[in-house]
């Protein structure tokens, strides 16, 4: 068996605001969808992100006097990768500073492109609506968690995994401020899935739930 591909380090941003329009939506998140030309998931929703690139290692070391001191260079690449997508997929510039982080997951190792990317929760700025940009991202939107999936269950919005998993784990929060205090409490630690079963049986299970081990 050759060796699974190694993970492209990645920083996604799940953006939230304060109930935007509708005073019955404490919490809503940004989705961007991707371009149904793309190569890799075209047309799915997700939230803004993409590969670390050597462009992001140069920016974070001009601004390392911008970042917390405790923060390692490794760390500080992500959160420039991170807010530099925001603004190309989405048109919103926000600081990397703002940014807190939420989660870590790997691509599992059976899957052909891998990424290894940081989750990072942060609010957005007032008066900043979404403008994607006609190449990467052609639409954008901003959704109560619980109606993203909704809608993926309807066939409405196309989701992956991993956008699943982040939507589900935010349906706990009645509004934006409440998860954002709830970051200090989760500190990030590695999440690699795993693909079992075989042909139409195939599905993906997370640490801890059955069949994982048995991989």
């Amino acid at each position: 068996m050759p060796d699974p591909p190694t993970p492209r380090p990645a920083a996604t941003v799940i953006l939230l605001r304060r109930g935007g329009k509708h005073a019955d939506r404490a919490l809503e998140v940004l989705l961007v969808q991707r371009n149904l030309e793309a190569r890799f998931m075209p047309g799915v929703w997700v939230f803004p992100g993409g590969a670390v690139g050597d462009d992001d290692t140069a920016a974070a070391q001009a601004a390392h006097e911008d970042f917390a001191a405790e923060l390692d260079e490794d760390e500080r690449v992500h959160r420039t990768c991170a807010v530099r997508e925001l603004e190309e997929e989405a048109g919103i510039a926000l600081p990397a500073s703002e940014l807190m982080p939420w989660s870590r997951w790997i691509t599992p190792e059976e899957v052909p492109i891998r990424f290894d990317t940081r989750f990072y929760l942060a609010l957005a700025p007032a008066h900043s609506p979404p403008k994607p940009d006609g190449a990467e991202t052609v639409d954008a939107r901003w959704v109560e968690p619980g109606d993203a999936l909704e809608g993926h269950r309807s066939g409405e919005l196309e989701l992956v995994f991993p956008t699943i998993k982040h939507l589900e784990s935010l349906l706990p929060y009645s509004n934006a401020e409440d998860a954002l205090a709830a970051v200090a409490a989760l500190p990030p630690t590695p999440v690699l899935p795993r693909v079992v079963g075989e042909g139409d049986a195939r599905r993906i299970v997370l640490p801890g739930e059955a069949g994982y081990e048995d991989h």
